[in-house]
């Protein structure tokens, strides 16, 4: 299963994942708790049930660079521009706006 932290500037808003049912996103219970810069997405009311889908939730897929800029991360990085998560987990760590995407592998 790939795993990815969401962080919301500096806080750990939730985790995005991908398993044998497609892809999901949960908020973290302590964000919950203080959800000081809001919601991920306006697409992704804070609740603490688990948003799913069988296609990457479409606020994530968003976030992947197009055009050029993915051509060279795919051809950098060897990356089958199908596997969206392993897009998702590579290039999303510093990406334009307040959210960013961290391997869970890396922490």
């Amino acid at each position: 299963m790939n795993k990815g932290l969401v962080y919301k500037k500096d806080k750990l808003a939730g985790l995005v994942w991908e398993d044998e049912n497609g892809y999901s996103f949960q908020y973290d219970k302590d964000y919950l708790l203080n959800p000081i810069y809001g919601e991920v997405s306006r697409t992704l009311p804070l609740r603490s049930e688990v948003f799913a889908d069988k296609n990457m939730l479409p606020f994530f897929d968003g976030l992947i660079p197009e055009g050029w800029l993915l051509q060279i991360a795919i051809d950098s990085w060897k990356i089958n521009p199908r596997d969206r998560m392993s897009l998702l987990l590579t290039l999303c760590e510093d990406c334009i706006g307040d959210v960013s995407i961290l391997n869970s592998e890396k922490k």
